[in-house]
């Protein structure tokens, strides 16, 4: 699932604001300044959330949400300055998967789109296949060539992300947040270890597709078949 977020806000300070904070936590993030711009944009970005407002000029948070849901699956969290029960419920009847109310923390829009991300996943990706490796986020379990290993819940997180986002070069402070949804206490050259860990047991069961960029970060590579 793409990690791009796309942020679709009239207010250029708020969204900014918004994109700021994404990227912060690791994710891409696009922005669109009226309805008519943003459906655009989601189409042509296929982005993994929509962060949409209510009231847009040119075409309406509302009807902007109800066309994309004729269209895909698209997760979407609405922002809205109107906090009546009646309005929340129109924003979710159709079809936003959260609503956050303005004025409101961004760090609080992250955390949500988090939320809802990780529901999603569980609920259409629960396995994970690169070659040889296939992954079972419901069991937890790895196999290579259909042979299990062992790997710790931190082993397992950051092979999750890095099969989710075959041959692009993550950070550490990406992998932080993808994999650790940034509960991660120690220095990002800590996450250094944990993946040298990972690394072994894969190599110990014959595969070795995690590529250490210098001075990047790292990449999973998926070779064509």
């Amino acid at each position: 699932m793409s990690q791009t977020i796309l942020i679709i806000e009239d207010d250029r300070r708020i969204a900014n604001w918004i994109k700021v904070y994404f990227e912060r936590a690791g994710f891409s993030a696009e922005v669109a300044h009226d309805g008519q711009a943003g459906l655009s944009a989601a189409r042509s970005l296929a982005p993994g959330l929509i962060v949409l407002d209510l009231m847009l000029p040119r075409l309406d948070g509302i009807a902007v949400c109800n066309i994309l849901r004729r269209e895909s699956d698209v997760p979407i969290i609405m922002l809205t300055a109107r906090e009546t029960h009646a309005d929340r419920i129109k924003g979710l009847d159709s079809g936003a998967d959260d609503y956050i109310v303005k004025p409101f923390n961004p760090d609080e829009v992250v955390a949500r789109a988090k939320a809802v991300l990780r529901r999603v996943h569980s609920e259409v990706q629960q396995t994970l296949t690169s070659g040889n490796i296939s992954l079972n986020s419901t069991t937890q379990s790895v196999t290579i060539d259909e042979q299990p290993i062992s790997l710790s819940q931190t082993q397992f997180a950051l092979l999750a992300a890095f099969m989710r986002h075959p041959n692009q070069v993550l950070t550490r402070d990406q992998l932080i947040s993808l994999a650790l949804e940034n509960d991660f206490d120690g220095f990002d050259r800590a996450i250094d270890n944990h993946i040298l860990r990972l690394r072994k047991q894969l190599a110990n069961a014959g595969r070795q597709p995690i590529q250490t960029v210098y001075g990047a970060g790292y990449r999973f590579v998926v070779e064509d078949e």
